[in-house]
């Protein structure tokens, strides 16, 4: 797996990201990736966000796959899972980002839960279910109401 430094050295390009033309900054994340291990599934993980930053989803798509398959740790599995989601919604298969997303919220909960729900919201006004994703992005702003919390969850529940 992907060292402390390595990682640091990860965090850093993407904080510099604005400094690159969009080719440059996929190759220095190859470049990059280059120094993992051939198994380390951070290394696709990290590609693949590169390519669907730069407006290349169909290369990211498989890279995230391999990366989920090959045992991400936990800190990035929940992002790879939301980042490959929203990869398939834009690649206009929006039905599997749905049950990926929907699969995702069955599955435990942690920071990343709104994070989840909103693209899952995208997803499903993608498949024509306008009023789920509503629902789901109330339910999830609903949490961070100081007032109309219980309100906006009832009207929440309505629209189901």
């Amino acid at each position: 797996m992907a060292d402390a430094e390595w990682e640091r050295r990860a965090e850093l390009l993407w904080e510099s990201l604005d400094s690159y033309s969009e080719p440059d900054f996929v190759a220095a994340m190859r470049s990059l990736v280059a120094e993992l291990p051939g198994a380390d599934p951070v290394g696709p993980f990290e590609l693949a966000g590169a390519y669907d930053t730069t407006g290349q989803p169909e290369l990211a798509a498989p890279l995230y796959q391999q990366a989920l398959a090959g045992g991400l740790p936990a800190s990035q599995r929940r992002q790879a899972v939301i980042q490959l989601a929203s990869t398939l919604r834009n690649l206009e298969r929006a039905d599997e980002s749905v049950a990926l997303l929907t699969a995702e919220l069955d599955a435990g909960s942690d920071e990343l839960d709104d994070a989840v729900r909103a693209f899952l919201a995208l997803a499903l006004t993608s498949v024509g279910r306008d009023r789920e994703a509503v629902a789901i992005t109330l339910t999830a702003l609903a949490g961070h109401l100081p007032r109309y919390r219980r309100a906006v969850t009832a009207y929440a529940a309505e629209l189901r």
